[in-house]
């Protein structure tokens, strides 16, 4: 790819200035009309320029979400808990979290498509995220547009400081179908989720899938393994000799004749029979000689570490080993707490480039955020459930009987917001003087040394 963005003012600088938008897409068309895209997968280019290439490895990995068994538990068991929130404001309240509330500008967040919703945009997104490590999205009038992730490409120029090359600068995107022209789309115009940054990139994300690929290949041979087993009469492997004197033609004749009547699942645990001369050794190992589960299971446990999922929820033999009630709940904690959460929070920040928040977002007091109140997954047992009512229903009776509204002792306890808190001016009956109520009852204050 030459220098995009140096190009284009290069070429069209003589013929028109770029002072608005539309000026600085088709300035950028025409560039890439003369051959920009060129050599767009490569990473380094021309002093000044350089595209992220987008991964080339997103039909491979999702060829391995179709065959692998534990990769399809673990990203399913991702998906199913990531796409069950739904997307709220969330005002700001000097700095700290406070209310959630909603607005129409919401509705392309709930509605992101014909006949879609939040679940399936959260479902393509974690997909997207979990097999090429990036999802892009960009907004077409009342609609999200999905940017296949191997087809996008992150355009940077270079950060020129005191002289110097000081990283680089995100300018936009370029969206290019096989066969098709390219689409140029800038910086604020796409919602980029890329949850796992790419260490040799700046702003790519990298799929977790990458670390663990000689582990799905050897899950893979694992299967192989057991399949041959059992291909091969489900026995140990032998060596048969004969004698000396046997010639070739016999030699063969013998293996084409026990071949048929012995190998395969059908002929399982048949007797076998042997002529004179003829001597059976076992050389191989059962299942259980090779601890063959064990083996298997150390392989599935390290992809689910890499997943962020622990075994128990995904039902891996290693988990289930060590599964009772109570682990089962730490581990949905530990999955909630240190996956699920900071993957909605990231999401939530990826695409407020697209919603308009209220107010214009020029006060900077309303953020976009997920709701998970009511999220299945992340319900409290029934137990804690009312214990922390309890807690909360207490709270509230200490602070009206301490004299703060009603109203706002409960904004402040559910929201967890104390500065919420709104006093009346009156105080409970202990702290007053007895046929007086309201500031009155407050103690005077001690003469000064003049006994005024």
């Amino acid at each position: 790819m030459t220098n995009l963005w140096r190009s284009v003012r290069g070429s069209v600088e003589q013929q028109r200035d770029i002072s608005t938008i539309d000026d600085y897409v088709v300035a950028l068309q025409q560039a890439l009309g003369y051959g920009g895209l060129s050599a767009l997968g490569v990473t380094q280019t021309q002093p000044g320029q350089a595209a992220e290439k987008a991964p080339g490895d997103l039909p491979g990995y999702a060829q391995l979400f179709a065959t692998n068994p534990v990769i399809w538990a673990c990203m399913t068991a991702r998906q199913f808990v990531f796409s069950a929130p739904r997307f709220t404001w969330q005002r700001l309240n000097q700095g700290s979290p406070s209310q959630m509330f909603g607005t129409p500008e919401l509705r392309l967040l709930e509605t992101p498509w014909m006949g879609g919703t939040t679940q399936d945009l959260l479902a393509r997104v974690i997909q997207d995220g979990d097999l090429a490590g990036n999802s892009y999205w960009t907004r077409d009038g009342d609609e999200l547009v999905r940017l296949r992730p191997d087809w996008t490409y992150i355009v940077l120029e270079r950060r020129t400081f005191r002289g110097g090359n000081l990283g680089w600068r995100k300018l936009g995107f370029v969206y290019q179908e096989p066969g098709e022209q390219p689409v140029p789309l800038l910086a604020d115009e796409v919602a980029h989720f890329a949850p796992v940054p790419d260490p040799l990139a700046t702003y790519r994300g990298m799929s977790w899938l990458t670390p663990v690929i000689r582990e799905t290949q050897n899950d893979g041979l694992m299967a192989r393994h057991k399949a041959k087993f059992l291909e091969n009469a489900a026995t140990p492997n032998m060596v048969v000799r004969l004698a000396r004197e046997v010639s070739p033609e016999g030699f063969a004749k013998f293996k084409a004749k026990m071949e048929s009547s012995h190998r395969g699942v059908e002929n399982a645990y048949k007797t076998l029979y042997l002529g004179g001369g003829a001597d059976v050794t076992v050389v191989g190992s059962d299942f259980k000689q090779l601890d063959f589960a064990k083996v298997q299971g150390a392989g599935e446990t390290r992809i689910a570490a890499a997943a962020g999922v622990p075994p128990i929820i995904v039902g891996l033999s290693e988990g289930l080993q060590a599964a009772t009630y109570s682990n089962y709940g730490q581990a949905r904690r530990r999955f909630a707490d240190g996956t699920i959460h900071p993957l909605w929070q990231n999401a939530a920040g990826s695409f407020a480039p697209l919603v308009t928040p209220p107010g214009g977002g020029t006060s900077g007091a309303v953020r976009l955020w997920y709701d998970a109140r009511h999220v299945p997954f992340l319900r409290e047992d029934a137990r804690d459930a009312a214990e922390i009512q309890g807690v909360e229903s207490r709270t509230i009776r200490a602070l009206v009987d301490a004299g703060y509204t009603p109203e706002s002792v409960t904004a402040a306890v559910t929201s967890s917001d104390w500065s919420l808190l709104v006093h009346t001016g009156l105080f409970s009956v202990q702290l007053q003087k007895p046929g007086q109520t309201g500031p009155a009852a407050l103690p005077a204050a001690p003469p000064d040394e003049e006994g005024s």
